[in-house]
């Protein structure tokens, strides 16, 4: 996936926001190219875990349509853990099985780590996220 670097600080700056929660959103583009980032609330208010609001994730996805482009990933974030997929992250992307999810770990505050993974039929692949 094709990343801009300030796509990336607003999903960190994101993270950091919903401390001591988990956030969520959604990352919009065609081609393989990101090119939006949009936030959905994490209506399980957990620190563990996320659930995205229904009708805020419902709007997000009309945006991205709207704006002519397709939903590329689902990202979230662990707050104190690496980031990779949990169990609970696998088992939540069968009802995303291709889209591209990314991971914010602020496991360390003052060096977030994000990576991506495809988590398609209950396995983890890695996704290379090509900044630019």
């Amino acid at each position: 996936m094709r990343i801009a670097q300030g796509l990336i600080d607003e999903m960190v700056a994101h993270a950091r926001e919903d401390l001591p929660n988990e956030c969520c959103g959604m990352i919009g583009g065609k081609e393989g190219e990101a090119t939006s980032v949009i936030r959905v609330a994490n209506s399980a208010a957990s620190p563990l875990r996320y659930e995205m609001d229904p009708q805020e994730q419902f709007d997000a996805l009309k945006g991205v349509e709207a704006d002519g482009d397709e939903l590329l990933g689902i990202y979230h974030s662990h707050t104190k853990s690496a980031a990779y997929p949990s169990q609970t992250d696998v088992n939540q992307a069968v009802a995303w099985p291709e889209q591209i999810y990314v991971i914010i770990s602020l496991a360390d505050e003052e060096a977030p780590d994000v990576k991506a993974y495809l988590l398609k039929d209950l396995k983890i692949a890695d996704v290379e996220i090509d900044l630019h």
